[in-house]
């Protein structure tokens, strides 16, 4: 078995995200969407993707899907305490409705899971977003 040095800068963890695709009816609804609420930037396009930068090294590229339905996935963002309240009140500017649950059966409320808060909101394809401030503590 050979082994290849370690590059400097790069991750030495087993397995570090990179950046996901997250189809879309419009990428760009889509991202500029994402990017608003959370305080982020869009990206230049990179072929057929439209990246948020996440600030971690992570992405998520946006990717237009128009030959189907789009299916909802779930996307969790640990954020920064001192953000959360200007999260939420971007939500509230533009008129999107956010839950304390993910089945979002409690509406303008935010949930105090694991000693922190937490709201979930659909973004224009029905993805069902969370933003955290306390990761799950897990068993």
């Amino acid at each position: 078995m050979s082994h290849t040095p370690h590059a400097p800068g790069l991750p030495t963890a087993v397995a570090h995200l990179d950046h996901t695709a997250v189809y879309a009816s419009n990428r760009r609804l889509s991202a500029e969407f994402l990017a608003a609420v959370l305080g982020l930037e869009v990206g230049a396009p990179f072929g057929p993707f439209l990246p948020v930068d996440l600030g971690n090294g992570v992405t998520l590229d946006y990717y237009e899907k128009t030959d189907e339905p789009i299916q909802p996935q779930h996307y969790a963002f640990l954020v920064p305490e001192e953000r959360f309240d200007g999260m939420i009140d971007r939500l509230e500017a533009i008129g999107v409705t956010y839950y304390a649950d993910p089945n979002h059966t409690r509406p303008g409320r935010v949930n105090d899971l694991f000693g922190g808060r937490g709201a979930y909101f659909d973004d224009p394809d029905g993805h069902n977003m969370e933003i955290m401030t306390r990761p799950y503590a897990r068993p």
